[in-house]
This record gives C-alpha cells, structure tokens and sequence, in this order.
C-alpha cells in the first residue's frame, strides 16, 4: 500500500506555475524502475530544485533517465534522453542511455595495456578494440544508492565495488558518485574512487541530450562552442594515433558557436571516421582547474547547457550511429543524429600513450572529478 501512494504522489506531483515553469513535469513512475536482479534492487529516485525543475535517476548504471527545465516560454521539457522501464535497461536497444560508463570510459586500442611492465586484456566489445569498460562494465550494475544531504539540499550518492579482473581490470576498485541539483538547474556529479592495486580508471557521464526536448527529431541545429583548440587524432577505429591536431581551419573547429549540423558531413577524414562527431577534444585549461568545457543551445526552445569540468578532455558525439530502432520513455524514436553526447574525460587510449594525461590510480590514492552541467536559457 505504501509503494502505491508513493507512486501516485510521483504521477501527479505538480511543478509550481505561477510563474515559471508553465507546466507540469510527467514524472515516470516509481514502480516501472523497481525490479529484484539477483541480490540486488533497482530503484528510481528523484531530486527537485526550487525552480521546479527535476532529475530522475536509478541505480541500474547510475544513469540519468529523465531531465526537466523550462524553456524560453517558460514550458518544461526532458532534455536528457531514457528508457521506459528499468527491463528496458536491461535488455537495451540504445546503449549508454544515461549511464556512468567505465572503468575506462571511451576506447582502449586492441583491448590492451601495460602497467608496471605487464601486460592486461580486456574484454573486446568494439570491432577489435575495449568501449567504455566492456560487456559488463559499470552501466550493466546495480549501484548501491543511498539518499544523503550535500549543501544543504537532497542528493543521491551512488557506489558500486568492481571486483579484481572484472572486464580484465586489475585491483578491487570501490567507485562513488553523488548527483546533486541546485537551485540555478546545475546538475552536479562528483566522482571519488580508490583502488587496493594499480589499474587503470576514467568513468564519465554518458546521458544523450536533445535540448528541444527528446521528442525533437535533431540536433543538428544546436548551437554548439568548445573550449578547445586541439583533438586527438585517431585511426579508422577511432584509437588515438599519439597525435595531437589544432582544430583550426577544420570542421572541427568549435571555439566559436557553430551548428553541429553546418559541417558534419564534410570531406574531412576524421569526420569520416567517425560517421560525423565522435572526437576527443583537448581542453584549452590548467590541470584540475573546474572551468567551462562547453557550451550549447537550442535555438527552437532556447535552453543552453554549459558542461564545467576538472577534467583535461571531453567527447563529443553526436548520435551518427542512431538508427530508429529504440523507442524512449515517452514515445519518442531514436532517429539519426537526434541526441548528442558531452563526455568529460581523459584522453581515450591514454595508458598506451605516455604524452597523455595518465589515468593510472594506484593504492592509497584516490581518484576525484567534479563535473557540471548547467542549463539555462538563452536570452533573446
């Protein structure tokens, strides 16, 4: 009886609309989420800020599944791509919906790498290369979510135990992370981790947004700036050559607002390698300095996102490989290029490359990030 009315009182809580926003918020219920795996229970949580706006998250990957702010007429809308149910994570037609992805997000070349001078395998999930931790990296786990208070305000901290060897990773990793929601629509991740032998660690935030709303059919006319003036190179499998570009005289070229759409499908070889956007970009920043990544607005509704982040890098992709056949949380149809994805990272590849940034943790560290998405709107 008491998961009952808990889940009406999610259906018909109603976002305060005497100014903004001009709607209401149509919160998935809780019961779709909460489901026994094993010894594990998946669950749905929610947090609000004062604005009226919302993000719903589960414990299946960690993962965002539902984010509401008001536009430029002050109507909510879902920005952040999900999935009806928690079944329908679990048996997914669109991967990285939302999720922490890890222990190495990104790719690992041929699924290798060397650490004090022996050599590890892992799990090959991408052609012959490792993607974002592998078959059964951290998007596929039930986290253990606990509700707790971080600057005064309800947050949700998440952690999940990966066991020595899991996807061919060495050490018994202990990973934690906390999503908080403040009162200016900042969407705030930090990350900690330790580790009781050498490995290898770079988790991002894997959520596909469309800031029109998911039920918009693109993205391409997103405005979109990064601050950075290089990329890394990569071969046709995308793994990094070594090679550090300057963006400039490219369609890669992002430090001014530029339509992801005006030079996508350009003559340009690394576009070509990947589909259109899928490129590690090398942040104009000092190290561990919290500074803007990126940028981004939707002309159709007006709402912008600003991604802050301690990390060097971030990915950009921009759903080439998106193909109509997974239906979202509310009807909508994954239609070519209609999400994109702003990962901040570590270099992909980087334990083959000793001129990246390492992204090695070893005993008695501890691994942190903080990583912000700020929503807005922009002004006309």
């Amino acid at each position: 009886m008491k998961a009952f009315f808990y889940s009406a009182l999610l259906l018909l809580l109603t976002v305060s609309c005497t100014s903004e926003p001009k709607s209401t918020v149509q919160l998935l219920p809780a019961e779709n989420f909460t489901k026994t795996v094993g010894d594990k229970t998946t669950a749905l949580y929610t947090l609000t800020n004062a604005k009226g706006s919302v993000v719903q998250l589960t414990n299946f990957g960690a993962s965002v599944v539902a984010l509401w702010v008001p536009d430029k007429d002050g109507v909510m809308q879902d920005v952040a791509w999900g999935l009806p149910s928690i079944d329908d994570y679990l048996n997914p037609k669109l991967t990285y919906c939302g999720p922490i992805v890890g222990r190495f997000g990104n790719r690992i070349g041929d699924g290798k790498f060397t650490l004090n001078d022996k050599e590890y395998q892992l799990t090959i999930n991408d052609g012959k290369n490792h993607l974002h931790g592998g078959n059964g990296g951290f998007e596929y786990r039930i986290w253990d979510a606990e509700e707790i208070t971080a600057d005064g305000k309800k947050a949700i901290k998440m952690t999940y135990v990966s066991p020595d060897g899991e996807e061919g990773y060495p050490g018994n990793l202990t990973i934690a992370v906390t999503y908080s929601f403040t009162d200016n629509n900042e969407l705030v991740i930090d990350y900690e981790a330790t580790t009781d032998a050498p490995t290898v660690l770079n988790p991002t935030s894997h959520v596909y947004y469309n800031l029109s709303g998911t039920t918009k059919n693109t993205i391409l006319n997103h405005m979109l700036r990064l601050n950075a003036d290089a990329f890394t190179l990569t071969d046709d499998g995308l793994i990094p050559t070594g090679e550090i570009a300057k963006v400039e005289g490219t369609p890669l070229d992002f430090t001014k607002a530029t339509a992801i759409g005006e030079r996508i499908n350009a003559d340009y070889e690394p576009l070509k390698f990947g589909k259109g956007y899928d490129h590690n970009f090398v942040l104009n920043k000092k190290v561990n300095e919290v500074s803007e990544a990126a940028y981004i607005y939707s002309p159709e509704s007006g709402i912008s996102m600003t991604v802050l982040t301690d990390q060097p890098a971030i990915q950009f992709y921009s759903g080439n490989f998106w193909d109509g056949t997974c239906t979202g949380k509310r009807g909508e149809i994954n239609n070519h290029r209609c999400g994109f994805a702003l990962e901040a990272q570590n270099y992909p590849d980087a334990p083959n490359h000793d001129n990246f940034p390492s992204s090695v943790l070893n005993p008695g560290e501890k691994y942190t990030q903080h990583t912000v998405y700020k929503f807005g709107v922009v002004a006309e």
